[in-house]
């Protein structure tokens, strides 16, 4: 079976900076981490290659840095790892990069299945893996908490809902994206580490993968971050005196203006 991951590299601080030209996030010299929830989807595409046989495959967007990421991935027990880097992939929104990302899965060749994680801590918007699948062409499903069998032609999960779960069959090739109740990543052994260090992360720039340069990077977003700024929570207060029916006779014109503001 072979079974592509898709892993984002995320900023590993809280102190993320924007450029101001831009308005993207500055990844060079940030530290950086996988993304949490990727970490599940590694996992589980490991699981299954140790059940069934195959090949797993990690693929990412990223700086030319991003390679020591795949290797940490490669550390995690998957088999290889695929970097798209080209200065004309910056400033990507989500429909760029997944098409970006399609682009580099159809270099790849042929696969079973496409597991990502629901969603990056960066950009929160979990958006990316359905979009994929459309640009694809392939059956998806978010959200999947368990994987209860895989057959030959589909896969059988569950799902988390806003009700509780729901039982599903996709036909494969398909894409799902996993939460963390999913699985418990474990963590690498010295062997793995010493065999990602030695491995070769194989790098796809625009014209390796033939994608369209005006779908990718800021030419191909059609949504683009205007100005970011951080809320500013204004909270104040009155103490109330006297007896409690002049407390009360008080509390009430105090509400009655506040219903006289919100409209």
């Amino acid at each position: 079976m072979r079974i592509i991951v898709c892993i984002k590299q995320v900023p590993g601080t809280n102190e993320v900076k924007m450029d101001p030209e831009t308005n993207t996030i500055i990844r060079e010299n940030v530290p950086a981490i996988i993304n949490p929830f990727d970490t599940y989807a590694i996992e589980e595409a490991v699981r299954i290659k140790e059940r069934r046989g195959g090949e797993v495959i990690g693929i990412t967007m990223g700086i030319p840095a991003a390679k020591e990421m795949l290797k940490e991935a490669i550390s995690l027990r998957i088999d290889k790892g695929v970097l798209l880097t080209d200065r004309k992939f910056a400033g990507a929104d989500t429909l760029a990069t997944s098409y970006t990302l399609s682009k580099g899965i159809e270099k790849i060749g042929e696969f079973d299945l496409i597991i990502c994680g629901k969603q990056a801590t960066d950009g929160d918007t979990a958006q990316v893996g359905s979009s994929m699948a459309r640009t694809l062409g392939i059956p998806y499903a978010t959200d999947i908490s368990k994987i209860i069998d895989i057959k030959e032609d589909k896969i059988h999960c569950l799902k988390i809902t806003d009700d509780g779960y729901e039982e599903i069959e996709i036909k494969l090739p398909a894409l799902i994206t996993v939460v963390k109740e999913i699985n418990m990543p474990r963590l690498p052994s010295i062997k793995t580490m010493k065999i990602a260090q030695k491995s070769e992360i194989e790098v796809l720039t625009l014209n390796d993968t033939d994608a369209d340069e005006k779908r990718t990077g800021l030419k191909g977003s059609p949504t683009q971050v205007r100005k970011t700024f951080v809320p500013v929570h204004e909270v104040s207060n009155e103490m109330i005196e006297g007896t409690t029916e002049e407390k009360a006779i008080k509390l009430s014109e105090i509400l009655l203006k506040l219903k006289g503001k919100v409209k």
